[in-house]
């Protein structure tokens, strides 16, 4: 019986994977190639199709599979595996924010219409945009709540970054190493101390997303080596106390997470609240 379901499971994602294809080729791009000049209808089509009909697809292909995990690492707007998890700080806002700026690092602008074409520009002319938005990824059921970076020869389009979320120390003392640690999807208080559960990456260039085509950053693969970087600004900056190591999620399996190679080791340390 497990078989035949998973059997039937694969033939409905095939199916999704064909629907998806016939309805971007044989509808959308035949339909605005007879009312628009043929490079428009191009431009239409990739965009109806990364953005609207592959996301779809892809979402209704995960819950199809049902995949059933405790993640060590954020997801992304179509249910994909992003950046893992590897920098875990302890402190409030406040605290965190004052960390980053005495590392020479800044804060992230929130993601909108304006920051975005912003950000197209800035990538194109390969013009400073030390605030540059991100990208939304998710855990605990919400994107992230705050993000930071560094450029890498005040260029766009490479950057160091991190994004954190917040999460209750009661609540994760009381959780971690379970299901309910990464089910929670309540936000703190901006004042209360926190743990801030970070994901850090380096962005080297343009690329597109799996599955979907989206146009996003490209990212170095080796996230233990930035944490380790994020981890040592921290540190001779004297913004953080001394460093431990905790295992991520929920027996993690050293290799590939994504496109990533990860050792599955999150750093965790005490923001110095005088920084603040």
């Amino acid at each position: 019986m497990r078989h035949l379901i998973q059997l039937l499971q694969r033939l409905a994602i095939l199916a999704l994977g064909v629907i998806s294809v016939w309805l971007i080729v044989f509808v959308v791009f035949q339909r605005t190639t007879d009312r628009l000049p043929w490079i428009v209808a191009v431009g239409v089509t990739y965009g109806l199709g990364a953005y609207v009909i592959l996301p779809v697809s892809v979402r209704l292909g995960l819950k199809i599979a049902q995949r059933r995990h405790v993640p060590s690492y954020t997801v992304t707007g179509d249910g994909l595996a992003g950046d893992p998890v590897n920098l875990v700080l302890i402190g409030t806002l406040g605290e965190l924010k004052a960390a980053f700026a005495a590392a020479g690092w800044h804060g992230a602008d929130r993601l909108s219409l304006k920051s975005s074409w912003r950000m197209v520009l800035a990538f194109i002319s390969n013009r400073p945009y030390p605030s540059a938005p991100f990208s939304t990824l998710y855990l605990f059921g919400r994107g992230q709540d705050v993000g930071f970076q560094k450029a890498i020869d005040n260029s766009p389009r490479k950057r160091h970054h991190i994004r954190f979320w917040a999460l209750n120390l009661t609540y994760a003392q009381d959780t971690l190493g379970t299901l309910a640690f990464w089910a929670n999807t309540d936000r703190p208080p901006e004042e209360d101390r926190v743990l801030w559960i970070g994901a850090g990456t380096r962005d080297t260039g343009l690329s597109l997303t799996r599955l979907t085509f989206k146009i996003t950053h490209a990212t170095d693969a080796d996230t233990n080596a930035e944490r380790d970087f994020i981890a040592a600004e921290l540190l001779a900056a004297g913004v953080i106390g001394e460093l431990r190591t905790q295992t991520a999620g929920e027996r993690l399996k050293t290799g590939r997470v994504n496109h990533y190679v990860t050792d599955g080791e999150v750093s965790v340390a005490e923001l110095v609240g005088a920084a603040a």
